[in-house]
């Protein structure tokens, strides 16, 4: 009986300790607390009596870190976010195993300099993991949570979030050395000592982004809105109100924030007509979200493009024609109408905007807000010409899109000189998640050497530097109004753009190898047994 109530409280402590982490990210943002937050686990972890032990209680550490940092989804979830984080939990039983097998007992000091490479490694392939889309992406990557600390965001600008993750993990496992292993002590001081020494040295020696130039770019957040029959309209004509008052003030471009505008301009002309009118009443073209079904068969356009680029060209011709499905789509607009130049949400959200395997879980509409119908994809990419600013071009992004590295990297590798994400949490405005959201602009900037604009229609919508740095103050979720930032741009490529995720290549190349020795040790204990000797009848001696 007591060696079961043992292994219960195991578990809630292993539920708990696996939560801990979250109090580094916003709201609370206590960001030096992700330093130690994975001790309790980890102690927890090496002393598990078996590996099976470890396993179970790196699951639930993992299922209770989902559950706490995306708690905010329990409204629109309810129940289902629980087997979720089940699902999404089972990813970090190798790095329980890891632990165990180099922090547990006593580990000599070449087994505790393994470990602060391993077990880093480890906890980097279940963020690899859970960072695709179908499991929800790259939200509450542990090194997101040191957005606003300027040394890490110049490691992001090296290796992007996985960098500072890392990172992050081996001082934990450098502390956890130097709380249990007396004998540990040498190399544990040794790994924390050389993160603080890199962290130094990408501090010192890493150029920054040379900044050249700015852009006014006026962010528009009209604030919640009540539901109803006519929501959508009084979004439109509150963002149109607030856009207005911005004349006069030397505006390069204005952003509406996600689902800003509730019906296809196609469909809408007179939408289309009043976008057109504000866009040539302020002197500058609005960056606007659609959020709506486009009329199936050919599209007629709806006004010229004067300045539609050559890689503008193509998308208005992909968007020519519809299948009538619902997209979330960036459109760009200036005084005489849509520029042609038009984004398609790519990463859709996993539940909000369609069901994976809808035909074995579509029960989830029942009960919860579950999307009731499949968004569609867009194709790919897009950047757009600026009006009035040749050679700029901006990469628009939508809502959660803002968490995947790789997407952000793109554009600026193809030239975007500013990103921009459109967002709407007003499902979420009093919870952790329009901060959390609103953090993840800055790692992208830092990692990619480009300002990047925030926008949204209830807040917190922000602008950073193209060193991550905040530029302006953010708007909280209580503002309702039209503010203009000065953005500067940058120029030039960071380490990371060049090079990419090779943090993510070295940890899996490290444990490839871990793992091939691994293999190779196990055959070689497994010696074959010495044939046995041959039998030979014994030898007859005559008697006398």
């Amino acid at each position: 009986m007591g060696s079961k109530r043992i292994r219960y409280r195991r578990a809630a402590a292993a539920v708990a300790a696996g939560a801990l982490p979250c109090l580094a990210f916003p709201a609370p943002a206590l960001w030096w607390f992700a330093y130690v937050a994975l001790v309790p686990w980890m102690l927890l972890l090496r002393s598990a009596p078996t590996g099976r032990r470890a396993a179970l209680e790196g699951w639930l550490g993992g299922a209770g870190f989902i559950v706490a940092v995306h708690h905010w989804l329990l409204p629109s979830l309810h129940v289902f976010l629980l087997p979720l984080a089940a699902l999404v939990g089972l990813l970090w039983i190798p790095w329980a195993l890891l632990v165990r097998e180099f922090l547990g007992g006593a580990p000599d000091p070449g087994r505790a300099a393994a470990a602060l490479l391993l077990v880093p490694a480890g906890w980097l392939l279940s963020e690899l993991a859970r960072s695709w889309q179908g499991l929800g992406g790259p939200w509450g990557l542990l090194g997101a949570s040191q957005w606003q600390v300027p040394p890490a965001l110049r490691l992001a600008s090296v290796g992007g979030v996985w960098l500072v993750s890392l990172l992050v993990v081996a001082v934990n496992c450098g502390l956890v050395l130097l709380i249990a292993v007396p004998g540990a002590r040498v190399p544990a001081v040794a790994g924390v000592t050389g993160c603080v020494v890199l962290t130094g040295a990408v501090w010192l020696w890493v150029p920054r982004p040379e900044v050249s130039g700015a852009l006014r770019v006026a962010v528009v957040q009209p604030g919640l809105v009540a539901d109803g029959p006519d929501s959508t309209e009084q979004r439109f004509a509150a963002g149109e109100r607030l856009t207005r008052a911005l004349a006069g003030q030397r505006v390069d471009l204005v952003v509406w924030g996600e689902s800003s505008v509730g019906a296809d301009l196609a469909a809408r002309p007179d939408l289309a007509g009043r976008l057109a009118a504000l866009s040539a009443e302020i002197g500058a073209p609005l960056l606007v979200n659609v959020d709506a079904r486009r009329p199936a068969g050919p599209v007629a356009p709806t006004a010229a493009a004067p300045y539609a680029d050559a890689f503008a060209a193509p998308v208005a011709a992909a968007a020519a024609t519809a299948d009538g499905g619902i997209y979330k789509s960036s459109v760009l607009v200036g005084p005489r109408g849509p520029t042609g130049d038009r984004y398609d949400k790519m990463r859709l959200v996993p539940f909000g905007e369609y069901i994976p395997a809808r035909s074995l879980l579509g029960w989830a509409t029942s009960v919860g807000k579950a999307a009731g119908e499949d968004r569609r994809r867009g194709a790919e990419p897009v950047l757009m010409g600026l009006p009035g600013r040749p050679g700029v071009r901006i990469g628009p992004l939508v809502c959660f899109e803002s968490a995947f590295p790789d997407m952000s990297r793109r554009l600026t590798r193809d030239g975007a000189a500013l990103l921009i994400a459109q967002s709407a949490t007003s499902s979420f405005q009093r919870s952790w998640a329009p901060a959390q959201h609103a953090s993840l602009a800055a790692l992208r900037a830092a990692e990619d050497g480009r300002p990047m604009v925030h926008a949204t229609l209830t807040g917190i919508s922000a602008v950073y530097g193209p060193s991550g740095e905040r530029v302006g103050a953010a708007l909280p979720t209580s503002a309702r109004t039209a503010r203009v930032y000065e953005v500067p741009l940058a120029r030039g490529s960071t380490y990371y753009v060049r090079f990419g995720d090779w943090p993510v290549g070295a940890c899996l190349a490290l444990l490839a190898v871990y793992c091939a020795a691994e293999g190779a040790r196990s055959l070689g204990l497994r010696k074959p047994a010495p044939a046995p000797e041959p039998t030979t009848p014994p030898a007859r001696t005559a008697r006398g």
